[in-house]
């Protein structure tokens, strides 16, 4: 990670931060009501259209990749995905297992999630392991 690179403030207090793949930096919402990853290029634009064709490319691989996961390994049959930014500002890529028994279903998830579901430190560590090895997730050293 640059020295200068900085992670949004409200990214951290509302995610776990797991490491990254090549391009992103790969978070995790709080809320375990479901699995809502949140993936952070480094970069200075704020809307992901705006990307060069191969920096949005190498994103929107790296969120169909944690799609996959979400699908093949944790058995979800529905993901969404989004870039919003209308809150924080720093461009980041949410990717979100569904299912239709999720606690909005088929509402989206934004605002509407008011569960006291939380990872502990053991399904937090399962879940880095299971990342590794399934999509190459790199450990580091602040996460």
């Amino acid at each position: 990670m640059s020295a200068e690179f900085r992670i949004h403030s409200t990214l951290l207090d509302d995610c776990h931060r797991l490491g990254r793949l090549q391009d992103c930096h790969v978070l995790l919402h709080r809320d375990a009501a479901l699995h809502w990853f949140i993936l952070v290029p480094e970069t200075d634009h704020t809307d992901l259209l705006d990307l060069p064709n191969a920096a949005r490319s190498m994103c929107i691989n790296e969120c169909a990749v944690v799609s996959s996961f979400l699908k093949n390994n944790l058995g979800y049959p529905k993901v969404n995905f989004a870039s919003i930014g209308n809150v924080v500002p720093q461009l980041h890529l949410h990717v979100i297992g569904r299912t239709p028994s999720d606690a909005v279903w088929p509402a989206p998830v934004w605002g509407r999630l008011a569960t006291d579901h939380r990872y502990d430190q053991a399904q937090l560590a399962r879940l880095c392991s299971e990342l590794t090895t399934a999509i190459g997730l790199r450990r580091v050293a602040d996460s």
